[in-house]
C-alpha cells in the first residue's frame, strides 16, 4: 500500500519540470517524470493557465498527498525571478485547491540532500538520481528540468524521514501550528 505520493515541481515559464514518487514503507519509486514546454505560448498569462492546468491534471491523475516545489532564486534579471515567481504560485493554488500541502526547498538545500554539495551541478543531481531511482538511460531526458523536479520530490521525502535534523522552512500550516501565538487574530 502506497503511504504517500509526492508531487515535484522545477517551476518555470518556458519549460515546468515535474517529477511523481510514490512512497512505499519509506522506499521511494518514480512513478513519472516529464516535462510541460511552454515555448509555443507568446503569452505570458497564457503560460500561467497552462501550468494551472497540467497540474490540475497531474494531481488528478496521481493523487499526490504532497507537492514540493522548488523556491525561484533572485537572479541578475528581476523579470525572470518575477515571472517563476507567478509560476510557481500558480502550480501552488492548484495543489491549495486540491487540499494538498505545498513545501518550498532552496536549490541549494535540493542539491545538498541529494549530491551531498548545494553547489552540485544539475547533471550531478541527475546523476545520482538516475543512481538512487534506478533510472534506465532511456527514461533521462535531454533537459535536466524533469531531473530537478524528482529532486524535490525525493528532498521533500528525505526531510520527512529525519525532521528533526532538518534546517526545512516547512510550509506555512507547519509553521502557524508550531508559532500559534505569532498568528493575529
Amino acid at each position: 500500500m502506497t503511504e504517500q505520493v509526492i508531487i515535484g515541481i522545477d517551476p518555470g515559464t518556458i519549460v515546468m519540470g515535474y517529477g511523481i514518487l510514490s512512497i512505499e514503507s519509506d522506499k521511494p519509486t518514480l512513478e513519472a517524470m516529464g516535462l510541460l514546454r511552454l515555448d509555443r505560448y507568446q503569452s505570458h498569462y497564457v503560460r500561467l493557465q497552462k501550468i494551472q492546468e497540467a497540474v490540475e491534471a497531474l494531481i488528478e491523475r496521481y493523487a499526490p498527498t504532497n507537492m514540493a516545489l522548488e523556491s525561484p532564486f533572485m537572479g541578475k534579471n528581476i523579470q525572470t525571478t518575477l515571472k517563476l515567481g507567478r509560476a510557481q504560485g500558480v502550480a501552488m493554488v492548484a495543489a491549495m485547491r486540491a487540499n494538498i500541502s505545498v513545501t518550498e526547498y532552496a536549490p541549494s538545500t535540493i542539491k545538498r540532500m541529494i549530491t551531498g554539495r548545494g553547489n552540485a551541478s544539475k547533471g550531478q543531481v541527475a546523476t545520482v538520481l538516475q543512481y538512487m531511482l534506478k533510472i534506465p538511460d532511456t527514461a533521462m531526458m535531454e533537459k535536466n528540468d524533469a531531473t530537478d523536479a524528482v529532486a524535490v520530490a525525493l528532498t521533500h521525502h528525505l526531510y520527512s524521514l529525519h525532521p528533526q535534523g532538518s534546517k526545512k522552512g516547512g510550509s506555512w500550516q507547519d509553521f502557524i501550528r508550531n508559532h500559534p501565538d505569532k498568528v493575529a487574530k
